[in-house]
């Protein structure tokens, strides 16, 4: 397999011709309501490359959304899934089951925080792994409330989208959403700040804030399960002060709530563990996995306690596709990626790099209000000059110019003031390092 030559190179504008003519068929034959980060056709990818249909080579810092944690085209995953696909590509599990399934629930089990005994069941998407994780919820404890969080992303699907915080794009127009879902304050600490220095820093003040407003508006004995990122995505990469998430975990262990760790963007090592709740010790009920799964193919899963998982009965967890073969097997080649490869400690070292540059620029530059994340997952918040007003406009100038000169970034945040960067873990340092400079010099023009 030829190796993508890991240089960034323009040779037209962006987009160039063959993408523009790509982008008019797309109005003629896309749905409007399908949006894209970047104006350019791929036509290949690897390290930390991609390839447009005009030849330009550009710094991928999005990783299709943590997707392509361990690179593009990853050699372990191409050939379990060529050798796969040449087996057989789906029998269905309901129906005739095999054994990558079961290996891969083996793995996630082995993998994801807690020491007791786990099962998994496997799906398709993110969206999906949250809807059922909640259905599994209900069916053990037998109550019907379920709490997420200010900032909040869980997906596209009606319930996923009753927990999702954000409107517009992704709620507006939509509803009416799932009932008996409530929505409780985040430890945000940039944002507590303004509010008391105190509460931004003391993660269990944050949480007991948090469990006020669930005992008092929601109720604790209706109360199925708390359902939270432990380093927020779209909601901007916000890492909630420590002692929040151990606080609420406790509150839940005391209360008979199910504690849903949505892993969905933070895992396989993202964040510089294996998965984030490591990073200060949690062993949720549940996980939801997805995205950096499988090297790009479509799988999810739930991951949890044995007693809690096995509270669904026999047909009542599945789905035509999920836990494909073909994606199974290039689950079991991306574990082993990671495992072989040391991705967990790579990303702690992309992640010491990032914030060594980004806190560099946040010293030169008050319209950088924060500068947060772990890992291979890091961003910063843009802000009005020596305030702390969002500043949407800048962060969106500053994505298009990004872009233009060939380096793909991600916005995010309920503001929508918010550049996060996930590179793939294979980027090489000095494609890293040419990126944030491209981002250094246009940030300072603008």
């Amino acid at each position: 397999m030829p190796v993508l030559n890991q240089s960034r190179r323009l040779l037209t504008d962006i987009p160039g011709p063959a993408s523009r003519e790509l982008a008019a068929r797309r109005t003629a034959a896309v749905a409007r309501g399908v949006g894209s980060a970047m104006p350019v056709y791929a036509v290949r990818a690897g390290g930390g490359i991609v390839e447009d249909v005009d030849g330009n080579r550009l710094i991928d810092l999005g990783s299709g959304i943590a997707v392509t944690t361990i690179g593009n085209a990853a050699p372990r995953v191409v050939e379990a899934v060529r050798a796969q696909v040449a087996e057989f590509t789906h029998t269905c599990f309901m129906v005739t089951p095999y054994e990558n399934y079961v290996a891969v629930a083996e793995q996630l089990n082995r993998l994801t925080p807690g020491a007791g005994d786990k099962r998994s069941a496997l799906f398709n998407s993110g969206a999906e792994a949250v809807e059922n994780a909640i259905k599994i919820a209900r069916c053990y404890t037998r109550k019907p409330a379920v709490v997420a969080f200010d900032h909040a992303y869980h997906g596209r699907t009606n319930l996923a989208m009753a927990l999702t915080a954000k409107s517009m794009p992704y709620k507006s127009g939509f509803g009416p959403f799932a009932p008996e879902i409530y929505r409780a304050p985040l430890s945000y600490p940039f944002r507590d700040r303004l509010l008391d220095e105190k509460l931004a820093t003391d993660g269990e003040l944050a949480a007991q804030r948090a469990i006020r407003y669930i005992d008092q508006q929601v109720g604790v004995g209706n109360v199925a399960a708390l359902l939270i990122e432990p380093i927020q995505g779209e909601g901007g990469f916000i890492v909630p002060a420590p002692g929040f998430l151990p606080t609420l975990r406790l509150w839940c262990q005391r209360n008979n709530v199910v504690f849903i760790a949505d892993e969905i963007q933070t895992g396989f090592a993202r964040t510089g563990a294996m998965f984030a709740c490591e990073h200060e010790g949690i062993e949720p009920d549940l996980t939801c996995v997805a995205k950096g799964i499988a090297g790009g193919l479509p799988l999810s899963a739930v991951t949890g306690r044995a007693d809690v998982m096995d509270a669904a009965p026999p047909g009542g967890l599945g789905g035509t596709f999920g836990g494909n073969p073909v994606s199974c097997a290039a689950a079991l080649a991306a574990i082993a990626t990671i495992e072989s490869d040391g991705l967990v400690e790579r990303a702690r070292r992309i992640g010491g790099l990032m914030s060594e540059r980004l806190l560099a620029l946040q010293r030169d530059d008050d319209r950088i209000g924060d500068v947060r994340g772990r890992g291979a997952m890091m961003a910063i918040e843009l802000v009005k000059a020596g305030g702390a007003d969002p500043d949407p406009e800048l962060t969106e100038a500053l994505a298009a110019a990004a872009r233009a000169a060939g380096v793909i970034v991600l916005t995010a945040g309920t503001f929508d003031n918010v550049v996060r960067l996930l590179p793939p873990l294979t980027i090489s340092d000095e494609l890293l390092t040419e990126a944030l400079d491209v981002i250094a010099e246009l940030l300072a023009k603008l």
